[in-house]
């Protein structure tokens, strides 16, 4: 729970009149006088201005323009969706404090069927769900949160606030095979490096990133992966790079900072993406390729700028 004065601090809004408090946050049409709702447009802000919540979140921009808010409850921001879900981050930490003693908060919780091999290190705050298994030397860092039937094998180790889905599977061994050219035999290249995943990364359920074969996979901090990608061995993705669901990347590819991937992206091994590109979804990145260009959208396969793809589109239909 917090006050609205506190929530206005939090996002850099000017504390409005009001002086309720807020233990939640909720869609417009659920809302309560204790719950706080977000509104982007004027026919939003008049829903939840109509709706009993305690505190609404918009752009400073809709505000009246002599600075006196249309309703007490009003919080002017840049981006009501991103400061709701500080909000929201913010009551959710507030609520565990709340009920819990701050020795058993400190602890890590580790439910009784999770199996952990040998010199597993578990951070404090950190939580790990039912039929987890965690290999030998597996480490975790602070207020991690790894749900149920995650597993994580040996040579892994994890940063702080790091969120695993149910069912996703880190550091597995690579996809990587030796061929005998005379006889087509093949048999498997060393698997044995490491995975690194930085803090406050968040891992989708039944996602798969493989550890390296000889050298580390590294996802860097802040990186939001969804359910069903799947990253290779040897790959290095960079901070705050947001991948969708059904992705697949092959191996010793590199996403640098702030890229964007849509859902269905498949990239060659090697492929380079520069940051900020963003790609939409089903494009597709040979192996070896370079794709650079901060904002600029890439789509179709072989990905190419958007304005080309569609008029490559329209060269098709015209044919």
């Amino acid at each position: 729970m917090a006050t609205i004065a506190e929530i206005a601090e939090l996002v850099g809004a000017l504390a409005p009149h009001a002086a309720c408090e807020i233990c939640c946050v909720s869609s417009i049409e659920a809302a309560t006088p204790s719950s706080l709702v977000f509104a982007t447009d004027a026919a939003t802000i008049d829903a939840a201005m109509k709706s009993p919540a305690g505190a609404i979140l918009t752009r400073a921009a809709l505000l009246s323009s002599d600075g006196d808010p249309l309703d007490a409850r009003l919080l002017g921001v840049a981006d009501p969706r991103y400061a709701f879900s500080l909000a929201a981050r913010f009551l959710k930490s507030r609520e565990q404090v709340s009920t819990e003693s701050a020795v058993r908060n400190s602890r890590p919780r580790i439910h009784p069927t999770a199996v952990l091999g040998a010199d597993v290190r578990v951070g404090q705050g950190t939580s790990i769900g039912p039929h987890a298994v965690l290999g030998d030397g597996v480490v975790l860092g602070e207020d991690c949160e790894v749900l149920a039937n995650v597993t994580i094998y040996s040579g892994t180790t994890l940063g702080d606030r790091v969120l695993v889905q149910a069912g996703a599977v880190l550091g597995a061994t690579g996809f990587g095979y030796a061929r005998n050219s005379a006889t087509g035999e093949y048999i498997a290249f060393p698997q044995q490096g490491t995975l690194a995943i930085e803090d406050d990364v968040e891992i989708g359920a039944n996602t798969t990133i493989d550890r390296g074969a000889l050298g580390e996979t590294r996802i860097g901090a802040g990186t939001k992966i969804d359910n069903l990608v799947h990253i290779a061995h040897n790959c290095v993705v960079g901070r705050n790079v947001v991948i969708a669901s059904q992705t697949g990347i092959s191996g010793s590819c590199v996403i640098e900072d702030g890229a964007i991937l849509g859902g269905q992206v498949g990239l060659g091994e090697h492929a380079h993406i520069g940051p900020g590109v963003i790609l939409g979804g089903g494009a597709g990145v040979l192996s070896h390729k370079k794709v650079r260009g901060a904002g600029q959208v890439f789509w179709g396969r072989p990905a190419r700028p958007l304005k080309q793809y569609l008029r490559d589109l329209a060269r098709l239909s015209r044919g």
